[in-house]
């Protein structure tokens, strides 16, 4: 719920940049987290990769301040309108960014003392990774790599859990990490992508909950909904289920046709779309202009990563995401369709 800061302190911080004639505003820990509770700036991690990886603010997407596109990296993913938060290691880093942005007319905010002051601080700090992507309209949307086939989708502070799991393989404490949803969407039935007690902590009073028929008979509630349904979710994004299956002689008991959802999400022109456990089945060829695809990589339970790079060729998505996947080795992937993007994330 907004609090009567989201009314004060992006003016009071504006003030304080008229009359101190500094270019970027130094915050400490406190001030820095009441600004990310207000939701009024997208926060950057400016370090290196490897440093992200290890540990790093929730919600922080990762461009490193020492990359030769470092600038035109976050001006692809922020408007020059919207308030930028950073930080680094120290505040060391982060002040050089900080600066770097501000001449390019951006409002930024650097976090003094850094990830160091915050974790001293005791405040929460995540290892899942973040991806931003623009709306045709500019509006960013930032999906949550958690793992496996966990993902949550962030738009216009509206946050869409898919396949919630708490308790496989990486462990996570979703009451502590995760709001509140206000959807939740479940693509099957399995163990690894549905799970009751992890649902229970992130439904609200208001969430809406859409699965498979097989997930909702067995969990008792939610709203069905079955291959080739549409239906309208808040902030009028258009969600589609689409087939998800086996094909492969002795794998169709996996996933038998019919049951599992793959989904679409339509969010202001960007679509993303999450497969679900399948392999390249043929109906993959009707997908029209996928800005985002999840494709799953786990042998022999989904596709191979041949299966992989074909379902690519039918629909041909601005950028892959492979997930879905442990000890599936993707290192020739991206030679199997050399023109496609990939974003190679570890989601184990």
């Amino acid at each position: 719920m907004k609090t009567i800061l989201s009314f004060s302190i992006i003016p009071m911080l504006m003030g304080l940049f008229a009359c101190s004639g500094n270019k970027y505003i130094d915050m400490d820990v406190v001030e820095f987290g009441l600004l990310l509770k207000e939701n009024e700036a997208a926060l950057i991690d400016v370090r290196t990769p490897d440093e992200y990886a290890e540990g790093h603010i929730a919600s922080a997407v990762n461009i490193d301040v020492y990359s030769e596109t470092f600038l035109d990296d976050v001006k692809a993913a922020y408007p020059a309108d919207k308030p930028l938060a950073v930080y680094c290691r120290s505040g060391k880093r982060s002040a050089s960014a900080a600066k770097k942005l501000a001449d390019a007319g951006y409002t930024v905010y650097n976090l003094k003392g850094g990830y160091l002051a915050w974790t001293e601080a005791g405040r929460r700090v995540t290892k899942y990774e973040v991806e931003l992507f623009q709306t045709d309209n500019g509006s960013l949307v930032a999906i949550c790599l958690i793992k496996h086939g966990s993902l949550e989708i962030e738009y216009d502070g509206l946050s869409i859990q898919v396949d919630p799991v708490g308790d496989y393989g990486k462990k996570t404490d979703y009451a502590s990490e995760f709001p509140k949803a206000d959807v939740i969407l479940v693509t099957h039935e399995h163990p690894d992508h549905l799970e009751d007690s992890t649902i229970k902590v992130l439904e609200g009073d208001n969430t809406l909950l859409i699965l498979n028929k097989t997930s909702a008979d067995r969990i008792g509630r939610g709203e069905v909904i079955s291959n080739g349904q549409s239906r309208e979710l808040p902030k009028g994004i258009m969600l589609e289920a689409v087939p998800a299956y086996n094909t492969t002689p002795g794998r169709e008991m996996f996933h038998p046709k019919g049951n599992g959802n793959g989904y679409v999400l339509t969010i202001d022109g960007l679509r993303i779309y999450i497969a679900g456990d399948t392999e390249d089945v043929p109906e993959m060829a009707d997908l029209k202009d996928i800005d985002v695809a999840f494709l799953p990589v786990n042998q022999p339970y989904t596709m191979t990563p041949e299966q992989c790079a074909n379902a690519a060729k039918m629909f041909a998505p601005t950028v892959l995401i492979p997930y879905h996947f442990n000890k599936t080795d993707l290192s020739g992937l991206q030679d199997m369709i050399p023109g496609q993007k990939i974003l190679f994330r570890q989601m184990q």
